[in-house]
């Protein structure tokens, strides 16, 4: 493809030192919107609560009127996933588009470097919080969904009803992920009353059992409360009863009283049903989020960024460039670098100038190298016959092709070939390159709707019918590569085109090792980002993995597309060497495919 004229400036003026240094990695610190509200922070000097004097109750009998705002639990363990309720109305978003747009330079201490193949990450503090702690009450399916939960609300206190308890005892049996949650759950909370010096009725640290995150307590109903629900409501509903405790509760810390401030108490709740029956009784509640690595689909990172049409105006003076091979390198700065990633891919269209497509190998300081992109749409480049069709296949070819990437991400609607691509890549790749020994395929085995029932035969056999999407890419690719073999030529292609494609399961994966193998994750939009680790930690020396899916067409009933595997992976493997992620824009299917994407 046409470059663009080169810079005055020559890489001749380079050291050979500058040349050959090793690249660093720009890992950045998400933009994630409204940080802690400045109500939200410790106070100090707070006394226990002692749930066993009844003169509390009695002097907190007045009522709260109405739920207030909609309140925010900002829960972070890790600094790129945060749990947030929903906030007053929260402060802006902003992530990066493919648009020209400048956004300034995030502080020095959010930059990542690697070095030498060794990770050196500085991660910035989190600002201190101001204002009054919140009591958050925890329904059951928060503790089934997530045993960790209880250390991430930060400085807010937590509050169990002695309903969840017996919830919780009743989920205990079996093998289930809900069972070995709610197992995990119990542990958690026997260690934490474990604790030396350790009072219930006053409330147990958080922080006691190394998890420094958690700077609140956790209390337990040890007394009687007094509520009145109503009639309509039956007293015997587990559901119910918690809902009459977050009502006792919200009266009983409306004021201040001896020996404890005044509290907003907020119900956290999966249950929808639930939270909209607090709402409608004048409680407070929210949904636990902490499994949401974003909030809206459409801040996820896209993997290419278009720069600016005065790109080469304003960098003319300041831009070096060489050449090794066919391909160019660029290395420019100014305010455009704080804003890439690396193995992000950049381009450059504007009318009656020439186009470039390059991705970002280098970011130091203050600059950024740009690689020149290996052309796969002309029929030279073709990859197992297949010749990419537009700007982002073409990304995605360069990256599933490159044996310094390990881990590739692809995201887009149907028909955008992202399995096509990942199999004709990985053909070529074992079969011509010897670069893999095999090909793995796997993919997450949800039904989009009744279930057929029982499937007979091996492994293989069980997971054919879920191959449909292999089966039909292989008699393609098959028919483009026999050529004009005939009929036994390609049952031939066909039959060794088989032999080194192996289907597995997800569900026996568990401490398998691939060693040069080529993984496959097709559908991995369905997985819950502890599925998707438990597959890429399955990956040894040479492995590299694709996983691949469509946001829009989650058929696992409790994942959404801020919850999902795919995102979560997308979302943690940005800026890494050695990882990839495109957005494939455009399908190219047929034209009644691309319709139906648009219109349905």
């Amino acid at each position: 493809m046409p470059l663009p004229p080169a810079p005055t400036k020559r890489a001749a003026l380079l050291s050979p030192d500058a040349l050959d240094a090793p690249a660093h990695s720009s890992q950045k610190a998400p933009r994630r919107g409204g940080g802690r509200h400045a109500d939200e922070a410790p106070v100090a000097g707070t006394q226990p609560l002692e749930l066993l004097d009844r003169r509390l109750a009695d002097a907190g009998g007045a009522s709260a009127s109405g739920t207030g705002p909609a309140q925010q639990i900002e829960t972070k363990p890790r600094p790129a996933v945060r749990a947030e309720l929903t906030p007053e109305p929260q402060q802006a978003r902003t992530e990066r588009a493919p648009a020209p747009v400048q956004v300034p330079a995030p502080a020095p201490a959010a930059r990542a470097r690697y070095e030498r193949g060794t990770q050196e990450s500085t991660r910035p503090r989190r600002a201190k919080s101001s204002g009054p702690a919140k009591l958050f009450v925890l329904d059951t399916n928060v503790l089934l969904h997530d045993p960790m939960c209880l250390f991430r609300f930060e400085e807010h206190d937590i509050f169990l009803p002695m309903i969840v308890l017996e919830e919780l005892d009743g989920h205990k049996k079996g093998t289930t992920e809900v069972a070995r949650n709610g197992r995990q759950t119990s542990r958690t909370l026997d260690a934490l009353a474990g604790t030396k010096d350790a009072d219930i009725a006053k409330g147990l640290k958080l922080d006691t059992t190394g998890h420094r995150e958690a700077g609140g307590k956790l209390f337990f109903q040890t007394a009687q409360l007094d509520y009145s629900l109503p009639t309509s409501l039956p007293q015997g509903k587990a559901d119910n009863q918690i809902l009459g405790v977050v009502q006792a509760l919200r009266d009983l810390y409306a004021q201040d009283a001896p020996g404890r401030p005044k509290q907003e108490v907020v119900l956290v709740s999966k249950d929808i049903n639930m939270r909209v029956k607090a709402r409608a009784l004048g409680l407070a509640a929210d949904d636990y989020q902490n499994d949401k690595t974003l909030e809206d689909g459409d801040l996820l990172y896209a993997g290419s960024f278009a720069l600016p049409l005065d790109f080469w105006t304003r960098q003319s003076k300041t831009v070096e460039s060489w050449q090794s091979g066919s391909t160019t390198f660029y290395r420019i700065s100014g305010p455009i670098v704080p804003n890439l990633y690396i193995n992000q891919f950049v381009y450059f269209e504007a009318p009656g100038e020439p186009s470039m497509y390059a991705r970002v190998t280098e970011i130091r300081e203050k600059t950024a190298v740009l690689k020149t992109l290996k052309d796969y749409s002309s029929g030279k480049n073709a990859v197992w016959g297949v010749a990419t069709r537009n700007r982002e296949q073409n990304f995605a070819m360069n990256l599933l092709m490159d044996p310094d990437i390990d881990f590739v991400t692809l995201t887009g609607t149907a028909g955008t070939g992202k399995t096509l691509m990942a199999l004709a890549s990985g053909l070529t790749q074992v079969l011509d390159d010897r670069r893999y020994t095999e090909i793995i395929m796997t993919r997450a085995t949800v039904s989009v709707g009744e279930d057929i029932g029982f499937l007979p035969g091996t492994e293989e056999e069980k997971m054919g019918p879920w191959m449909g999407a292999l089966d039909d890419n292989l008699e393609f690719l098959a028919k483009g590569d026999g050529g004009g073999a005939g009929e036994w030529g390609r049952a031939a292609t066909n039959e060794l085109i088989r032999s080194r494609i192996k289907i597995k399961s997800m569900n026996f994966m568990r401490g398998r090792t691939f060693l040069n193998k080529y993984v496959i994750v097709d559908e991995a939009q369905n997985l819950t980002p502890k599925q998707m680790k438990t597959l890429i930690t399955r990956a040894g020396p040479g492995t590299k993995i694709i996983c691949m899916g469509n946001l829009a067409q989650i058929d696992t009933p409790y994942l959404t597309e801020g919850s999902s595997g795919l995102t979560f992976a997308v979302d943690k493997f940005k800026g890494w060497p050695h990882g990839g992620h495109i957005t494939l824009a455009r399908g190219e299917r047929s034209r009644l495919a691309d319709f139906a994407s648009e219109v349905l």
